[in-house]
């Protein structure tokens, strides 16, 4: 009976902790096996914040602020395009996957239409796949990454166009 009490602390303290990995890495899964004990703490991301940001931007965007904006507008080519769509980014640290396997057609290519929801490609992390969705349907503008390619947290993955 205290064997199974001991099991049950360290249990509790191994789940706080992979949450605490969770919430520093952006993780959406951690897994940790030991022997028989194998403990999975998974959270699912919701990006409901875009969508809000994205919807907001065409009211704001009026004759006049539209007639100032090729004068305000940067030299610096990455930054013209940034703008030119909506960058989808990658939650997490991991590699960027275009298809399901190398023997697979790719989930979009450049100038696919995409619906709400649907798979652009694939960020392994620790061994999970993780999907990356369109936030809202559009056009593939741009693949910004590469197949099998590293990327980090943040950064742009693929380029939406209404």
């Amino acid at each position: 009976m205290a064997d199974e009490k001991k099991h049950a602390e360290i249990d509790a303290a191994l789940v706080r902790q992979l949450a605490e990995i969770l919430n520093e890495t952006d993780l959406t899964e951690v897994e940790v096996e030991r022997g028989e004990l194998r403990i999975r703490v998974a959270r699912e991301i919701t990006v409901n914040a875009a969508p809000v940001q994205y919807a907001a931007a065409p009211v704001a965007a009026a004759a006049p602020v539209a007639a100032a904006a090729p004068a305000s507008m940067p030299s610096d080519p990455a930054t013209i395009v940034a703008r030119a769509g909506e960058e989808v980014k990658s939650p997490m640290v991991g590699t960027a996957y275009l298809q399901a396997s190398p023997e697979a057609p790719a989930f979009v290519k450049k100038g696919d239409t995409v619906k709400k929801g649907q798979t652009l490609l694939i960020v392994e992390a620790m061994k999970t796949m993780n999907p990356i969705q369109a936030p809202r349907d559009g056009v593939v503008a741009d693949i910004l990454v590469g197949d099998a390619q590293p990327v980090e947290f943040g950064e742009a993955l693929v380029l939406l166009e209404a």
